[in-house]
């Protein structure tokens, strides 16, 4: 399979106020661009039949008629609307909200868009349409606003239990349901590739797109993750596990966060429970860039290499991540990044590095901690070999903190896109265009090593109660 990627490092993320996080819609469209011009060299763009977008969740990005953005889009990560999604829960929490809904508004899609018109009136006044980012990608292909319900029901817009739109967020809002686009199937043909973007791109007009999900279903997806009690994972830029389940399961706190999975039907219902973490891959970036010297430049590998050279537990060295944004599985307290137990003595960038996977790695074992108490059953789970799945010691962390066994796939979010997109282009099952992969290693916990880490996620749960208790007590009531 022919891959391009573009741009070659991190997009850039604006922070023009503390606790936002921004960027300009037409960067994504530049880099498709740039990436379709890379990826000609390997295939001919005339052969391409069908086109599927995978896509950051929970991001706002509103347009006008003119089909222009009106301002920036607020991404996942911003936590600017927290406070006015913990207001609409609380007027809305009495009338079985959780029950039909089976999320909090939380800091997600609506609750962003509610802050535009509580805050930026004349902006708001301009809006035509809002949508998710791939639904944006999906306008510029074809000159269409269109969203789909599993894309309403991230942005914290859709009741499950009557399987429509939220009207009670709606209302509350004070949204018009004009504001939605029209509502396209998430597998399966949802509009066209029009002249002007077929120009733009060089591909031929009239290309179908046929798929459309967020990124964390569709790394479900692109391991096969379809059936209750399958589980996916990955860390990029955040750390996610994602399972999936037939059931209206749903967290009373709203830290594990239920969405419509993308083979969801009316005869066969299909969610995905979804636990975040913000700061991963960010936070080995960060670490990237603050150990860059002008005279040793630092990458990945080498990150990788200098954290084996430390021990198990990094001889109590603890790093808490949470610093890129409210964490929903702190119940969207924004706690900011921390370490403990640093000793200047026995100390060094080895215990820094790997400290910090073992804290990312931490925060996913509190997050699964709940999908247990939730009730989704748990048995294997499964992750491609990308991002920090590549570092053998962050998946020995893994599987021997989580106690699960790991499966390694040679798969990504674009490969999984495009097989879905070949099923919504020929209607065949998604399950069909998967079944016939399997993994290519499988990663077993260790008696010895789950012990040592069981012992050192218990101190740091400790420490995080703590963190926690010092935090609620200095939060302004």
């Amino acid at each position: 399979m022919a891959r391009a990627f573009f741009p070659e490092n991190e997009l850039s993320i604006e922070v023009p106020f503390s606790d936002w996080a921004e960027q300009k819609p037409d960067i994504w469209w530049h880099s498709l661009k740039g990436a379709l011009h890379k990826i000609q060299h390997q295939i001919d763009l005339k052969n391409i039949q069908a086109i599927g977008i995978s896509y950051q969740m929970h991001g706002l990005v509103a347009i006008d008629k003119n089909l222009t953005p009106v301002r920036p889009a607020i991404i996942w990560c911003d936590s600017r609307a927290v406070k006015i999604g913990k207001r609409a829960f609380n007027a809305l929490k009495n009338q079985n909200y959780l029950e039909q809904h089976l999320n909090a508004p939380g800091n997600f899609t609506a609750s962003k868009l509610a802050w535009v018109k509580e805050n930026e009136p004349k902006a708001y006044a301009r809006i035509w349409k809002f949508m998710l980012p791939g639904d944006y990608l999906a306008l510029k292909l074809s000159d269409k606003a269109t969203t789909t319900e599993t894309g309403l029901s991230e942005g914290a817009l859709w009741n499950f239990k009557n399987n429509m739109i939220s009207t009670e967020l709606m209302d509350y809002y004070g949204f018009s349901k004009t504001l939605i686009p029209d509502i396209v199937p998430s597998v399966g043909v949802q509009c066209y590739v029009s002249q002007g973007a077929a120009e733009a791109l060089g591909l031929t007009p009239d290309i179908p797109i046929t798929y459309r999900a967020g990124d964390q279903p569709n790394n479900a997806l692109s391991l096969n993750v379809l059936e209750p009690g399958e589980l996916a994972t990955t860390a990029g830029t955040s750390a996610v596990i994602y399972g999936v389940t037939d059931k209206p399961l749903y967290d009373a706190k709203s830290r594990i966060n239920t969405f419509l999975h993308v083979n969801n039907t009316l005869k066969k219902n299909r969610n995905g429970m979804l636990l975040c973490v913000n700061g991963a891959g960010i936070l080995y970036n960060w670490l990237k860039k603050l150990l860059n010297t002008t005279a040793e430049l630092i990458n990945y590998n080498d990150l990788n290499n200098l954290s084996q050279q430390a021990p198990p537990g990094s001889l109590n060295l603890r790093f808490f991540p949470f610093g890129n944004g409210a964490e929903r599985i702190l119940e969207n307290k924004n706690l900011k990044a921390q370490m403990s137990q640093l000793d200047f003595n026995v100390h060094d960038r080895s215990h820094l590095i790997r400290a910090a996977k073992e804290g990312i790695v931490f925060s996913m074992k509190y997050g699964l901690d709940i999908i247990h108490d939730i009730g989704l059953p748990t048995t294997v789970i499964k992750a491609g070999n990308n991002n920090l799945f590549q570092s053998p010691l962050f998946r020995t962390v893994f599987v021997n903190t989580l106690q699960l066994p790991l499966e390694l796939y040679d798969t990504d979010g674009a490969e999984g896109a495009a097989r879905a997109a070949l099923a919504g282009l020929t209607s065949q099952s998604l399950e069909s265009t998967f079944k016939n992969m399997s993994p290519i290693d499988t990663i077993h916990p260790e008696q010895k090593l789950t012990e040592i880490y069981q012992a050192q996620y218990g101190h740091w749960k400790k420490e995080l109660a703590v963190l926690l208790a010092i935090n609620e007590n200095e939060s302004p009531k």
